[in-house]
């Protein structure tokens, strides 16, 4: 009877492992598409905004000479603390994601936050989305940074 425990928690765990790491990334393909030049034109024709347009598009090759801006999420409260990102965009394009705010509630909180913001920064670049896995063991981090993200994102557009 001991046996069969072991063994049912056992595949259960190893289930879950393999649920938990699989990945899937459709939304990096869909956003290659809008990034192309429109037929019979060139991406550099496309319309700039703002006085600062000029230099953002031109220190950055291959931005289709959008303007680079920077917009701030909301800041998403946890049962560890607040979580905030700000992403960087390039026209339509995620160039960069910073945290402003991450969960701070003692060492083990660090320590997960140092593991799971570069996995989920990483993986934001990928998808060029909010839609990207969370982190196993940060839920409350992934789930901050994922709904702090979108609401930058929703800005944004």
């Amino acid at each position: 009877m001991m046996i069969r425990a072991v063994l049912a928690l056992g595949g259960t765990a190893a289930g879950l492992a393999a649920l938990l790491s699989f990945k899937t990334h459709p939304a990096a393909e869909a956003s290659a598409a809008p990034m192309a030049p429109a037929p019979g034109g060139s991406a550099s024709a496309a319309p700039m905004k703002g006085a600062s347009a000029g230099k953002a598009g031109a220190s950055k090759p291959g931005t289709a000479n959008a303007a680079a801006h920077t917009v701030t999420g909301s800041a998403v409260s946890t049962q560890f603390g607040p979580m905030q990102v700000a992403v960087t965009m390039a026209g339509k394009k995620i160039t960069g994601v910073k945290v402003l705010q991450k969960t701070d509630d003692g060492a083990e909180s660090q320590q997960i936050d140092a593991n799971a913001i570069p996995k989920l920064t990483s993986e934001t670049l990928a998808a060029q989305s909010a839609r990207i896995d969370a982190v196993s063991g940060a839920s409350y981090t992934s789930s901050g940074y994922k709904q702090s993200l979108q609401s930058a994102l929703d800005k944004a557009m």
